[in-house]
């Protein structure tokens, strides 16, 4: 510790116990900062079942939950600001749009030291309302916003015009992974040894664009009569799937798993792990698939770039390409070499650049560069030379 004593870091999301990689990575880093050197916190801004806030608080993460209704919920806020000044926390540290533009602001009056505002994905998609509180309030409140990848940075800086020295990069990372048994969710699903498998992990939602994995299905189906598609997670867009799925006449071939445990298990089933978004920050899903192994076909949006290299470790294809998509997908499938060897440098990647300890270390040297220079950090090494420490 080079404070004398451990920071009080509160981390605030709105809901921790969602599936999305913001609050995957929000939760992660509240439970896993050494607690050697941080008393943590997290502030969950919705409502949450107990039982799902349990394995944060068995990492001996406090938690404070805010009960907020809706956007127009004000006094909900009120339990934060006392905590924030009677707890003295040294580093409030938000997380997604929302978290970033109250938390700003809110730390601001409660006195927070340290502000770090944590974009997930660049907020800004043509809602320039959202382009102003970025702009004005969030990066003006913050003392730092951080961003995911390079592309986000710089839209935040080119686009949405804020200063280049409140932007920091700080790349995502992944906990270690198990390898999973591919022959287990095989068996699970009647799917033979030798059918080629495609597939993803995440969330159901609109900007994953998962129609156009369905159309490649249909377009790669003639040439794999054996080809499986799995699709595992949940969320709004279900529906639609299904009923695109119905309308190809794909229901043997596409199968959706819901909500999975066991994610290693389901990609160590893949031969192709493919992302087909219209919009990403830095996904934890690819980084996934690299810990898995697995060659990846991918949109090069956001920060995938940053992630997979073209012909190294995956293929990259223009966003909502269909036919691209589904050719790179085919090149894979019909080479297992160059499918393992891809697979294995993008695992040796992962773990060498998109590991959760190497951001963790990171991120602990930005909470004490930015503490050290604070009013409070010189009020009490004041303190301490006056006493003799």
């Amino acid at each position: 510790m080079t404070h004398g004593r451990k920071l009080r870091v509160l981390t605030l999301i709105d809901r921790p116990v969602e599936t999305g990689g913001g609050e995957q990575l929000a939760r992660t880093i509240a439970m896993r900062l050494d607690p050697a050197r941080f008393e943590r916190t997290l502030c969950a801004t919705r409502p949450v079942s107990a039982p799902s806030l349990a394995p944060i608080r068995a990492a001996g993460v406090q938690i404070l939950c805010l009960e907020r209704s809706s956007r127009a919920s004000v006094t909900a806020w009120w339990p934060l600001i006392r905590f924030l000044r009677d707890q003295r926390i040294d580093v409030l540290h938000t997380h997604k749009y929302g978290s970033n533009l109250w938390g700003t602001v809110i730390g601001r009056l409660a006195g927070v030291p340290v502000i770090i505002a944590h974009e997930h994905s660049w907020s800004y998609q043509g809602d320039s309302l959202r382009r102003v509180l970025d702009r004005r309030v969030i990066a003006r409140a913050a003392h730092v916003i951080l961003a995911v990848s390079r592309e986000d940075r710089r839209r935040m800086i080119e686009v949405e015009h804020i200063d280049a020295s409140r932007v920091r990069l700080i790349p995502s990372g992944i906990p270690h992974q198990r390898l999973g048994q591919g022959t287990t969710v095989r068996d699970e699903l009647g799917i033979p040894n030798h059918a080629p498998v495609i597939g993803c992990v995440g969330g159901l939602r609109p900007e994953k664009a998962l129609h156009l994995l369905i159309e490649c299905a249909a377009l790669l189906a003639g040439d794999f009569p054996d080809l499986r598609v799995l699709i595992a997670g949940q969320g709004p867009e279900e529906t639609r799937i299904r009923s695109l799925i119905r309308r190809h006449d794909l229901g043997q071939i596409v199968l959706l798993l819901g909500q999975r445990t066991d994610v290693p298990d389901v990609l160590a089933a893949l031969d192709v792990a493919v992302l087909t978004s219209d919009r990403e920050g830095s996904p934890l899903a690819i980084m996934e698939y690299m810990a898995a192994g697995k060659p990846i076909v991918a949109t090069s949006v956001g920060g995938v770039p940053d992630l997979v290299t073209h012909g190294v470790d995956g293929l990259l294809v223009e966003r909502g390409d269909v036919l691209r998509l589904a050719q790179s997908i085919a090149v894979l499938l019909r080479d297992p070499e160059r499918r393992t060897a891809m697979g294995a440098r993008g695992g040796r990647r992962q773990r060498q650049e998109f590991d959760i300890d190497l951001m963790l270390g990171r991120l602990a040297m930005l909470y004490d560069e930015l503490f050290r220079v604070t009013e409070r950090a010189r009020s009490e090494r004041r303190t301490q030379v006056a006493q003799g420490v």
